[in-house]
């Protein structure tokens, strides 16, 4: 299960195993490690942002117990809908559904996730009567970070690449080179010049990660420095990543679509279009002083109990 990669422009090679351990021969694979390591170190990003934002860390334990098994469902059926492959079908025609279940290859799409999360967050902040758009500009830090960590798991897989290419950075394996050739993406030549490292193939599973990392700093300064409504952060992190995720799309030769029918790039570009309309519209049209963020809110409730509790305790 090991797979040779190396980057011949940059001097790096990697033996890469999939299986990290395998207790009482049960294997446990880098990918699963990778995911997990990337959702909690968003757990504990957002659980300490979130008192900032005016949301209780309790809460965010509350929304992670339904969000997470939903995104995980959500991004397998997303991926198993838009497969190309049709690698789901058994002979007859019908669903095989060991394969759905069968994750260890991956097959996770992240469109599906976020769909699912957003739609069970909808109806958590119903529940705890919280404005839906405050508790999203917090868990946008979550999906960035997660987003960013979880590539690596493609990376270990050596998955989610892209198209030939010659520059410095390009990746090279046999593993990529059968599977080109296998899809009539090179010929028996390019085969060769992807071995000998001649050509490779755009990393688009690093340029997702990088990007992500960079979207990630960007929300902070936004944060830190120019927050202006609830929804500010979301609509942001729609828009960047949506720009970011139409163009890498594009680069990718295992896109998830029908023929040259990428789904993937049509939701990044028609959201990221959407958010930045969302965003114009709230900074010009619907503008807002900062007592109207959540946050404010909430400390001017609590500023009021506390002087209601002082009078009430002077009067006795």
């Amino acid at each position: 299960m090991t797979n040779e990669v190396f980057f011949p422009g940059l001097g790096l090679e990697f033996t890469l195993n999939r299986v990290a351990v395998a207790p009482f021969g049960y294997p446990i694979y880098w990918y699963a490690i990778i995911i997990v390591s990337g959702f909690l170190l968003a757990w504990l990003y957002c659980s300490r942002k979130a008192p900032q934002l005016g949301i209780r860390s309790e809460d965010v334990v509350d929304l992670l117990l339904f969000a997470v098994p939903f995104a995980l469902v959500g991004a397998r059926l997303f991926y198993i809908i838009f497969d190309p492959n049709g690698s789901f079908y058994n002979e007859n025609g019908g669903l095989d559904f060991g394969k759905m279940l069968d994750v260890r290859d991956g097959g996770l799409a992240i469109y599906g996730g976020v769909i699912a999360a957003a739609i069970v967050l909808f109806f958590v902040c119903r529940y705890k009567k919280i404005p839906f758009l405050a508790f999203a500009d917090l868990g946008v830090f979550g999906l960035l970070i997660g987003q960013c960590v979880g590539r690596w798991g493609n990376f270990v897989n050596v998955e989610a690449y892209g198209g030939v290419t010659d520059l410095p950075w390009r990746m090279c394996s046999e593993k990529i080179a059968a599977e080109l050739y296998g899809k009539g993406l090179v010929d028996a030549a390019g085969y060769e010049q992807i071995l000998d490292g001649t050509l490779g193939v755009h990393p688009t599973f690093l340029y997702e990660s990088l990007w992500n990392l960079a979207g990630f700093v960007l929300l902070v300064l936004l944060f830190r420095y120019w927050r202006k409504f609830d929804g500010q952060l979301f609509f942001t992190y729609v828009a960047w990543y949506g720009v970011g995720r139409g163009f890498i799309e594009g680069l990718r030769t295992d896109s998830l679509g029908r023929g040259e029918f990428r789904i993937s790039q049509v939701i990044g570009f028609a959201s990221a279009a959407v958010a930045v309309l969302l965003i114009v519209y709230f900074l010009l049209v619907r503008r807002k002083g900062p007592e109207a963020l959540w946050v404010n809110r909430v400390k001017a409730r609590q500023e009021e109990k506390q002087e209601a509790a002082r009078q009430q305790s002077e009067e006795e």
